[in-house]
């Protein structure tokens, strides 16, 4: 993944809202001739909405997530929410029409007269894409057509009541910036400007100010000093009174600053050039302004002072403190690069940053650009391992680090959304390129569960990454979706924050009442859920939070989503059924709260008439509101809750003023609406009336009145519901299987729940169900689905580790070096601590509570030394070793031995580095009881075990200041036996190649042999094998009771693997890798010729036992011509009166399920041994390993296995 993202310094391209100061931007791509012609970004706050290539994404729109560095934020230029308050037009010189209003190449132009009428003539009747009819099949209609359900035109022109005014003398300027104050305001502010694209720098501007919501203007110029050249203009978004102008830093570096709305200036000088602000969320005068420098200042008197806060700060990675979780309003969260080049994140008060005040709320360093503040959250990223690690701190408390599903393994996430105490976050997961699954939190957000797979991507302009998600205004938990399935992308809606899915219900008639023939699931609607960052290209949609019911997208009907035929669709009853509204793309706005919906057209034409509906859609009037067709550059709608006003921005031609049409809708309006002309209207979701475990019911008007609305009442009323399965998502480590069930998933031990729980104390059980965040069901089954309170289980003490705090195992001479001990699990309040640092040091703790900032130790000596640590709580023991070098770096290694041997027979270990070639090397191997290592310069050793039991073999490999290690485990027996295994091909479609998801399938698959045949656990060993397709190694083994008792013959063991193979044949053995994974485990045969390197390395007796083992391979053939063993069952044992030998065998990849008859089993002695050395294949990925099985019958040499 790339890194944890919340803003940028980069040019973004396109439209955007600058949060802080309320800026909207449009940039044209195409007005330089090619590519974004938009100048430098104007320096602004810190976005609520942005992020980083590839990387964690902050709060972003209600839409596609863009995922580059974005200073500004993409809204739609149309149908302005309220609280934007500016807008910035672009227009290229030597253009006849607005290139903020260039279509796509390939446009479909339609009559601006006749929008239900498509080109092939008056009337002409289209089928869209995908469209089915006649019982699903494509073909002519058959039923007629029902005029009732068509959308209807009037086409009688109307008048609106408008103004123009031209911005004289400014015909050669091609960007402006607009704000509209609102709110009982009439004040509207516009910034023009000439950009030289050759040049690079802004050449000219004009400052305009209205005192009468745009009717007439005043140029401003003299007021701030005619030669002063104008660069961008900010708005406090606390105040919209006070006003900030920035000049050019080209010319000079100087702020002009307003208290009365632009009326007024006074200049004032800056010793540093501004590239971003940021303005305090409550405060009006404190900013926070990044410069170009890279340093950081703060201002508590509205930008006319300044002071340093930090140098080498990263670019708009600071934040102002979120009322509520930070208890001092003025503190800074920022993210300050280190004189090496790391990242660190700091807080400190802005008008007090000194060193000494400075903290460091998370330890150590973190992923450049990688800091994120928003709500209740902090996010940083930490790499170790290859693997990136997130972490999460909840209203400030402790950082944790963010649990996904174990097999997640993301490549890049995306924070979309931190309302209602909850994350949701866009993961890209290992076997991913272009979809993401989306996942939900917990109210920490520590714990994540799956809420939907495979959702779209794209890339933005900018290289961005877009998924598409779109959040519903105005109605909690409801999401639409843009999923892949099969290579077709489909839309789907939830309405309980992604804990139920579904296709969205095509309309039942189209445009013109024809009957649409489109059957679930294999025809639906699909909408393009990007919020435009152009309003002018596909793919808009739009809704608000005012008008909660009403949805306008555009989208079409069919088997998937398309880039053609595109039609614009509205719902009114919150996405549970949809009519088709327009046959070409248009711009819509949101007039009085809903009650109004105006419709402007695509087009590169100019254009003088609009389209305005008073029943939600469903008839549309032609209204013009120019009588001299306009190339429209942009809309700015009034702020404010009666949204009434709108001004029309745009010019005649290329070489004409600005021309600024305001339209005045009030006079369209007769009356204000009463209470007898609104009706209730209850959510629902296809007739389901709880939704978020509530009962809502809100009032619309009527659609036959045509009253003005004014204020937004919201919902009439609210009831809860009564809970029900339906209220609650499955908790993490949980997957919902085919009949509902939330059961653990095949990597999760719920145990584990309770292992950080001492004696006395209590923890929350799951049952598997947690209530999905912000639902307000009660009662029903909420006590039988929620996590119960229980006591903590007396535990001894198991899973100890001591570690170093930043997971070296190197430290310098001289220097602390802080030792963290960590136990899975144990009574921890009762446990006596012995920590022995090796150098004749030792100390002693009576709880862990005690050391949770670590051990701290100075190591005088260089050297290798051994630390261990003891734990006694009572209950039992455990203890951990850790040898520290004190001095070394080296990516990764891995140490390949066996999993199984008999006892007296030397085993082969070697060690397998990443990057292979590191220079000189030093390997420390310990095993055994051995209190001192052996030193090699070589990777691999041989040893033997006199003993049978469990044994574990460690390396150390240094390599100039690194030192890594892997420890491996080994079991010694006299006799055993071993079968390879198969599986089914599906098996490998789920298979990372990891060494975690083979031990964890290991388990499974030994679960369902025991399952399947009754053979005790302890007979069983399974150890699946790397790279694919997935195999794996099943050994028996003789299993002694801790008495010595009881131990099974060589009789015993052939009959357990006769009664393993017989299931294998008959396909009992079988498991569930997830909800409908069906996984089928085989017997695989085994070929009788060696598998030997013949590389250069390889000693002339290797190829003496080599030949050898030929003449004996064909003298075994020759005895039993008649008596052909299939070698399904190799036996392994020592045999006492002969000269040991081992055998080589490999598997035949082309036999997955063979059947291997019982009687067939070797006896050991039918087996004749040879000896052959072999030496490890070199392979470039560290996570193919080598492996091999050492006994006096047979050696499996270079199959990679776990070991």
């Amino acid at each position: 993944m790339g890194k944890v993202g919340a803003g940028g310094g980069s040019p973004a391209g396109l439209s955007a809202l600058l949060a802080g100061a309320g800026l909207l931007v449009l940039c044209v791509p195409g007005a330089c001739g090619g590519g974004s012609c938009c100048p430098q970004l104007p320096p602004g706050s810190a976005p609520r909405w942005a992020a980083t290539p590839g990387g964690f994404v902050g709060r972003g729109p209600r839409g596609r997530a863009a995922a580059t560095p974005l200073p500004l934020l993409g809204r739609p230029l149309f149908a302005v929410a309220p609280g934007d308050r500016a807008l910035s037009l672009e227009r290229a010189p030597g253009t006849a029409a607005s290139v903020a209003m260039a279509p796509r190449a390939a446009r479909r132009r339609r009559s601006e007269a006749e929008p239900g009428k498509a080109d092939r003539g008056e009337g002409a009747s289209r089928s869209p894409r995908g469209m089915l009819r006649d019982g699903g099949q494509p073909g002519p209609e058959t039923l007629e057509r029902d005029p009732d359900k068509a959308t209807r035109f009037r086409m009688e022109e109307l008048r609106l009541t408008s103004t123009t005014f031209a911005l004289t003398g400014d015909s050669a300027h091609n960007q402006a910036m607009v704000h509209w104050s609102g709110h009982n305001s009439s004040v509207i502010l516009i910034l023009t400007k000439l950009y030289d694209y050759n040049l690079g720098s802004i050449t000219e501007s004009s400052l305009w100010r209205s005192t009468d919501y745009g009717t007439t203007y005043e140029k401003l110029n003299d007021k701030v000093g005619l030669k002063t050249i104008l660069s961008y203009l900010y708005v406090c978004p606390t105040n919209k009174r006070k006003i900030m102008l920035l000049t050019d830093p080209e010319i000079e570096s100087s702020l002009l600053i307003s208290s009365d709305e632009g009326a007024t200036y006074q200049k004032y000088r800056l010793n540093f050039y501004i590239q971003s602000l940021l303005f305090h969320p409550k405060q009006e005068d404190w900013i926070l302004a990044y410069s170009q420098d890279q340093k950081l200042y703060s201002s508590a008197e509205f930008g006319r002072r300044w002071q340093l806060i930090q140098e080498g700060v990263v670019p708009n990675r600071f934040y102002w403190s979120v009322m509520g979780s930070n208890k001092e309003p003025d503190l800074v969260h920022l993210e300050a690069r280190t004189i090496d080049g790391h990242s660190q994140y700091l807080t400190c008060r802005m008008q007090n940053c000194t060193e000494a005040n400075r903290n460091k709320p998370f330890p150590g360093y973190i992923d450049p650009d990688s800091l994120i503040v928003q709500d209740d959250y902090v996010f940083v990223q930490l790499t170790s391992g290859g693997r990136p690690h997130y972490y999460v701190s909840y209203r400030r408390n402790a950082f944790a680090q963010m649990k996904l599903p174990k097999y997640a393994l993301p490549k890049d996430m995306h924070v979309i959304s931190t309302d209602e105490n909850q994350v949701f976050a866009a993961v890209q997961e290992w076997n991913q390129n272009d979809t993401y699954n989306l996942y939900i939190s917990d109210t920490r957000g520590v714990y994540f569960t799956l809420a939907l797979e495979n959702v779209q991507s794209s890339r933005g302009p900018e290289g961005n990454i877009m998924i598409d998600l779109y959040e519903v205004a105005g109605i909690k938990g409801m999401f639409l979706a843009n999923k892949k399935i099969d290579n077709q992308v489909k839309t789907f809606i939830t309405y309980n924050k992604g804990r139920d899915w579904r296709l969205l219900q095509a309309p039942d008639t189209d445009l013109r009442g024809d009957p649409v023939h489109c059957l679930l699931p294999y025809c639906s609607l699909h909408l393009h859920l990007k919020v435009s960052e152009n309003p002018y290209t596909s793919g808009i949609i739009a809704s608000r939070d005012t008008a909660p019911s009403i949805i306008v997208a555009s989208g079409n009907i069919g088997s998937e989503l398309s880039d053609s035929d595109i039609s614009m669709f509205v719902s009114s009853d919150a996405g549970n059924t949809w009519r088709q509204i327009f046959e070409e793309e248009h711009s819509v706005l949101y007039l009085d709260q809903g009650g109004v919906l105006v419709a402007m057209k695509h087009t590169s034409l100019p254009i003088r008439h609009l389209w305005l509906s008073f029943d939600e859609g469903r008839s549309w009037s032609k209204y013009s509101f120019t009588s001299i067709p306009l190339f429209v550059d942009g809309v700015l709608g009034e702020p404010g809750e009666e949204t009434l006003i709108m001004t029309v921005f745009g010019h005649f031609s290329h070489r004409s003023e600005w021309q600024l049409v305001k339209v005045d809708y009030k006079s369209i309006f007769d009356r204000r609406c009463a209470e007898e002309d609104y009706r209730p209207w209850q959510l629902h979701s296809q007739g389901e009336a709880c939704i978020m475990g509530a009962k809502r019911v809100y009032k619309k008007r009527k659609s036959e009145r045509k009253c003005m609305q004014g204020k937004y009442a919201g919902a009439m009323e609210s009831e809860p519901c009564v809970c029900t399965e339906a209220d609650f998502d499955c908790d993490y480590g949980y997957e919902r299987h085919s009949n509902g069930q939330c059961l653990p998933a095949f990597w999760f031990n719920p145990s584990s729940l309770s292992k950080d729980c001492s004696l006395g104390q209590s923890y929350l059980n799951s049952t598997g169900y947690r209530k999905v965040v912000s639902n307000n069901c009660t009662d029903g089954v909420r006590e039988q689905y929620t996590a119960k309170p229980q006591k903590c289980p007396g535990k001894a003490p198991r899973g100890l580790r001591i570690v170093t705090a930043d997971g070296k195992l190197t430290a310098e001479q001289g220097h602390n070096v802080t030792l963290m001990v960590q136990l899975e699990e144990g009574d921890v309040q009762r446990t006596l601590i012995q920590v022995d640092f090796g150098d004749g040091v030792a100390v002693s703790y009576v709880n862990l509570s005690s050391m949770e900032d670590g051990i701290k130790h100075v190591y005088h000596n260089v050297g290798i030394f051994r630390v261990t640590v003891q734990v006694d709580n009572g209950l039992g023991s455990d203890s951990a070793v850790l040898y520290l070098h004190v001095t070394c770096p080296l990516e990764h290694v891995h140490l390949s031995l066996p999993f199984v041997t008999t006892k007296n027979k030397e085993v082969n270990a070697t060690a397998v580095l990443w990057p292979s070639q590191v220079g000189t090397l030093t390997y420390v191997w310990w095993y055994g009881n051995n209190t001192e290592p052996l030193i090699t310069l070589e990777g691999s050793i041989s040893f033997k075990f006199t003993s049978e039991g469990m044994n574990t073999i460690t390396v150390q490999v240094s390599a100039g200041n690194a030192i890594l290690q892997d420890t491996k485990s080994i079991a010694v027996y006299e006799e055993f036996r071993s079968l390879r295994l198969s599986f089914s091909p599906n098996l490998d479609d789920y298979n990372p190649d990891i060494p975690e998801w083979r031990r964890d399938i290991s388990r499974v698959i030994k679960k369902s042999l025991v399952e399947a045949t009754g053979v005790p656990g302890e007979h069983i060993l399974v150890a699946v094998l790397p790279g694919l397709p997935t195999a794996a190694e099943l050994f028996v083994l003789p299993y002694q009771d801790p008495t010595g008792e009881s131990k099974r013959s060589a009789e015993d063991l052939e009959q357990i693997s006769e009664l393993l193979i017989h299931k294998l044949n008959q396909n009992s053995v079988h498991f569930e890798l997830k909800p409908g994974v069906q996984i089928l485990v085989h017997a695989a045969h085994l070929t009788a010729a060696p598998l030997v390197d013949l590389t250069p390395t390889h000693s002339g007796s290797a190829m003496l036992m080599l030949l050898s083992v030929v003449f004996v391979g064909l003298a075994v053939f020759v005895i039993y011509k008649f008596k052909r063993k299939i070698p399904g069952i190799n036996v392994y044992a020592q045999m006492q009166n002969e000269k040991e030998r081992e055998m080589v065998s490999r598997v035949s990849p082309t036999e997955s399920r063979p059947h291997i008859p019982q009687t067939e089993l070797r006896r050991p002695g039918q087996l004749i041994d040879e000896k052959v050395d072999s030496q490890l294949l070199e392979v470039p990925n560290s996570n193919f390993e080598s492996n091999g099985v050492f006994g006096s019958c047979s050696v499996f040499s270079r199959i990679p296995t776990e070991h």
